[in-house]
């Protein structure tokens, strides 16, 4: 069982839950439910980092991570084969010249779009965690950030901007723009976006505050359905200090967003 599953907290949890199941349904329910309990908590959507050191990683991250490379060719084809389906059902010849080579190219890129799956938010960060005596906003902004909607599978493309209040230590700047490079190379949604890049750099540096906020438009909005090109997407995450204090949360937003 995990420390997380083992705080007392979550026992207490696990234990109240459990004695409601029992009051209502006899022991057979209420070890079950405990046992749901307990099995949620320790879930890896309850903490960053797997033991792996990979962040929120999904189902298949650790086989694609590990694959030796004949896997990795063999995952090509079959995104390549998938890639030739949708041409022909689109209605397109996919012995056609031009579009001989696309299933591989598409599959190589698709690979590389979501590259972001197979990066260790330990690595990434590589041990750029400095002491320093300074407790004044650091921010880095306007970094450029390309992903993928999940629900269509179109780009979202802007720029996001990250502010931190350290409390003895600081990050290396680079590492900002990385963390947040490698949440966007994945099948994202906005809002989950800006927040995983928020409670990463949380979880890292244990500062007295992050904030987060990312500006981006929307391919799924301007190349289909309302189609409105022009429109832009404002998401924002605060923790800490940022979340509690509203002089601090207006200095970030006047210095990145005006």
């Amino acid at each position: 069982m995990s420390s997380f599953a083992q705080h007392p907290a979550v026992a207490a949890t696990a234990a109240q839950i459990a004695a409601e199941a029992q009051a209502k349904n006899g022991t057979t329910a209420a070890a079950a439910a405990a046992g749901n309990a307990l099995a949620r908590s320790s879930s890896p959507a309850n903490s960053v980092v797997s033991n792996a050191g990979l962040a929120w990683p999904s189902v298949g991250t650790e086989t694609r991570l590990t694959e030796s490379a004949q896997a990795r060719e063999e995952r090509l084809g079959r995104i390549a084969g998938a890639v030739q389906t949708i041409l022909e059902n689109v209605g397109e010849d996919n012995a056609r010249e031009g579009l001989l080579k696309t299933p591989m190219r598409y599959a190589k890129a698709l690979m590389f779009f979501t590259k972001g799956y197979e990066e260790s938010l330990t690595d990434i960060i590589n041990e750029a965690v400095f002491e320093e005596d300074h407790d004044e906003m650091v921010i880095v902004r306007d970094i450029d950030v390309f992903s993928l909607c999940e629900h269509h599978m179109v780009p979202f493309t802007g720029k996001i901007h990250i502010g931190y209040l350290p409390d003895k230590k600081v990050l290396g700047l680079s590492k900002l723009a990385r963390i947040a490079e490698m949440f966007s190379r994945r099948l994202q949604v906005q809002e989950r976006l800006t927040k995983q890049v928020a409670l990463a750099i949380d979880e890292v540096l244990k500062p007295r505050g992050v904030a987060v906020i990312m500006q981006a438009s929307h391919m799924c909005m301007c190349m289909r359905g309302v189609q409105k090109p022009g429109s832009s997407t404002v998401t924002s995450c605060m923790l800490g200090a940022f979340r509690h204090d509203p002089k601090t949360r207006e200095e970030f937003l006047k210095l990145t967003i005006g």
